[in-house]
């Protein structure tokens, strides 16, 4: 018989996923369909290798592909060209001072997609997150203009990235080259691409990847867990 994702509803648990080894090999990951996206059940996914990703007009879909895309911070590549950037500091990076413009930049429409998988409700749950300390964003500035930045969640020491985007080049590779020097020791970057790929991700077991957050995801936290006031 074949394995069929399980399918949640909103008033069920947060924690009702099942084991991620029972996640479908194809499509690579698909685990669970439904629920809702309550900082609760956020949280609970992430700190056991799961994530939300789904498209307008779809239920929600929660995945925990194998092999799992992450990037171990002290093995982040930077390339001479990248150094030589990095020394003339061409951008102003801040942790957290505008996660909704961020969130805003990584779900405009981009060349290369059809539309976005961050979607409103998607939006509204991260931004939520990050009111309660959860979810934070680093920003690259360039004569006071937002150039580029990246999002996800922290717990503990690993930070899920969720995405990246830059309106000026080079923007989100400092980003990530800052959110990497920050003190976390793994940024999971959930499925490969190039781009990440030249930067020094790599592909690891998802049994592996899942024993490394029982340890890492308790481990003291590198950002402050603290509800923010709407003056931050």
């Amino acid at each position: 018989m074949s394995l069929q994702p399980l399918w949640i509803t909103e008033d069920s648990p947060p924690g009702t996923f099942p084991d991620i080894e029972s996640a479908l090999i194809e499509p690579n990951g698909l685990l669970a369909i439904g629920g809702d996206l309550r900082p609760e059940r956020l949280l609970c996914a992430y700190r056991r290798g799961i994530f939300p990703w789904y498209s307008d007009g779809q239920p929600i879909l929660w995945w925990s592909p194998d092999p799992r895309a992450v990037l171990f911070p002290q093995r982040f590549h930077v390339s001479r060209s990248l150094r030589r950037l990095m020394k003339r500091r061409p951008f102003e990076i801040t942790v957290d001072k505008d996660f909704g413009g961020v969130l805003r930049g990584c779900a405009a429409p981009r060349r290369d997609q059809n539309g976005t998988w961050i979607t409103g409700t998607m939006a509204s749950a991260f931004d939520r997150l990050h009111g309660l300390g959860h979810a934070h964003s680093v920003e690259c500035w360039q004569d006071g203009m937002l150039a580029g930045g990246l999002y996800g969640v922290a717990t503990g020491r690993v930070f899920f990235g969720e995405s990246m985007f830059s309106a000026v080049s080079n923007a989100s590779k400092l980003a990530l080259a800052h959110l990497c020097s920050l003190g976390f020791e793994l940024i999971d970057c959930q499925i490969p691409n190039t781009h990440l790929s030249r930067l020094g991700a790599e592909m690891i077991d998802r049994r592996d990847f899942a024993a490394l957050l029982d340890g890492l995801c308790s481990a003291p936290p590198v950002l402050p867990v603290a509800p923010r006031s709407e003056a931050d």
